[in-house]
């Protein structure tokens, strides 16, 4: 049995570079560094050998199985100085995030619908992308923050059936000429326990960025759970990029698991399904592509002719458009931008958790389109891209009131008088932040139009995030958006991250807590 958890009631067989950060806190001297005592109570270390599990479970190796079982095994209420004790006796940050994102993989089903608890997983990449932008005395806290979250949602999991991510079925792995053959026709017959089998040979024996692009090519293919398949194929990647591509089979099993998710409905492959039927559009347009489709010129009017078909356009309208636009000349980044402000655009109209999703999910796509080789791939990116914005705003209307207002109407002259002469200083402008939404972000566009530092937002909403953040949500959507400010346009990057103050966390929210545990662990 591949992928199953032996208590559960899914019973399915066979199945399933911003700073030189890495080096430094590759070794304790980091954390060390904050103190030279650590207040914290011994706990017993975990050998590999000691590390029983359940003979049908995925086992990692044994540099990283101890660690993982510490994490798996430790109460919640403990995790912190458990972890804190470790990082003071050498284990570094490397090995951290791939324990964190092991347990995930290993312990949380990524079903009903790739989200919910499974952001215990999704959230690692986001939690480290914070870690990168932080200043030194701030780095371990999101992935102190991740670790208590896994337990939540460990915690979750063992009460809807301890589903738990089984080894691979041997005999069924095809051999390394077969095996991305073998992954293709496994994914597009949306069959679980052959796809399985395939993706484990094919990651053992081709390269990271091949492995890639072919989960690329189907987690864009349609849009169920929110966006959270193309979510989970770039941070998945992105962590192995960091803890290292020799723990990408289990990953990339769950991974595979989670892309042919279609919960309560048909086979896809054998049904004309509205999740699906943009990419039947796609695939046509894309046909007969050639290699000068990315030579156009920008264009900054097609930018905004474009925002306002995605305010209005069916998924299959969206493609066409995005499709007859490059066509007639226009250069892709042109058309990327219109998508960036039209997902930060329902952020504006409707700050909640499915306009969060529309700019997580571009940010995901956008980071897929960067990253494949192939042009057939990045243009399937770039169309489904397209597609699933209206898919996003359609769904916001089924969840409750959306506003009209539009990201054109952001203003640079005329932020709130709250902040008179100072309207620049970004404590006043945090201030504002979840108490007059709109006042906050005129008064970010106003401040970013005068040569504001745009690092100086930035810089502050992350330490918010550490210690405001309650939910996967805050570290997903800011480490998203505060990224994505540089992928668009000079020209449209102001009005971007004015509009992701709707959902960044102010200065008068109620601190997290967990910030002044770990503090109290790391000094």
């Amino acid at each position: 049995m591949a992928v199953q958890s032996h208590r559960a009631k899914f019973q399915v067989s066979g199945q399933m570079q911003r700073r030189g950060f890495l080096g430094a806190v590759a070794s304790a001297s980091t954390v060390l560094a904050l103190s030279d005592q650590l207040l914290i109570g011994s706990l017993p270390r975990v050998s590999a050998a000691e590390a029983t599990l359940d003979a049908n479970a995925v086992r990692f190796s044994d540099e990283i199985e101890p660690l993982v079982r510490l994490l798996e095994e430790t109460p919640r209420e403990r995790v912190v100085a458990a972890f804190a004790e470790r990082i003071r006796g050498g284990t570094s940050y490397r090995e951290v995030l791939a324990a964190l994102l092991l347990a995930g993989v290993r312990n949380v089903q990524p079903r009903p619908s790739v989200g919910f608890k499974f952001h215990a997983v999704l959230v690692v990449n986001s939690a480290h992308l914070a870690s990168l932008g932080s200043p030194d005395e701030d780095r371990w806290l999101p992935i102190f923050w991740a670790l208590d979250y896994f337990k939540s949602a460990q915690s979750q999991d063992i009460n809807e059936g301890d589903w738990t991510l089984h080894a691979v079925d041997e005999s069924a792995v095809p051999p390394p000429h077969r095996a991305k053959q073998a992954f293709h026709d496994a994914m597009d017959r949306w069959d679980v326990e052959a796809a399985d089998a395939a993706v484990a040979g094919y990651v053992r024996t081709a390269g990271a960025h091949e492995v890639f692009e072919s989960l690329a090519h189907y987690g864009c293919r349609d849009f169920r759970s929110i966006g959270h398949k193309a979510i989970y194929v770039a941070n998945g990647f992105r962590t192995l990029q960091c803890i290292g591509w020799r723990y990408a089979e289990p990953v990339l099993r769950s991974l595979t698991y989670a892309l042919l998710n279609h919960h309560g409905e048909p086979n896809p492959s054998k049904s004309n399904l509205e999740a699906d039927r943009a990419i039947e559009v796609t695939q046509e347009r894309i046909a007969d592509w050639n290699t000068g489709w990315n030579l156009g010129k920008p264009d900054s009017a097609a930018t905004l002719s474009l925002l306002q078909t995605f305010r209005q356009a069916t998924p299959e309208e969206a493609v066409r458009e995005v499709d007859q636009l490059m066509r007639s000349g226009i250069q892709p980044q042109s058309t990327i931008d219109a998508m960036y402000l039209s997902a930060a655009e329902m952020v504006m109209r409707q700050p909640a958790i499915v306009a969060l999703h529309s700019a997580t999910s571009t940010n995901a796509l956008q980071y897929a389109y960067r990253t494949v080789g192939s042009d057939r791939t990045r243009m399937r990116l770039l169309l489904q891209n397209a597609a699933f914005l209206p898919h996003f705003r359609e769904s916001m209307r089924s969840r409750g009131k959306v506003s009209d207002i539009q990201i054109d109407e952001l203003n640079a002259d005329s932020a709130s008088n709250d902040l008179g002469d100072e309207d620049q200083n970004v404590r006043q402008i945090f201030d504002l932040v979840g108490r007059d939404r709109a006042s906050a972000a005129d008064a970010t566009h106003r401040y970013l139009s005068v040569d504001g530092p745009a690092e100086e937002i930035i810089h502050a909403a992350r330490q918010l995030v550490f210690l405001k953040g309650n939910d996967s949500h805050d570290y997903k959507y800011s480490s998203a958006a505060l990224e994505d400010y540089y992928s668009v346009s000079p020209e449209f990057r102001n009005r971007y991250l004015a509009a992701a103050t709707y959902l960044l966390p102010g200065n008068q929210d109620r601190d997290n807590g967990l910030v002044q545990r770990v503090r109290e662990a790391l000094s």
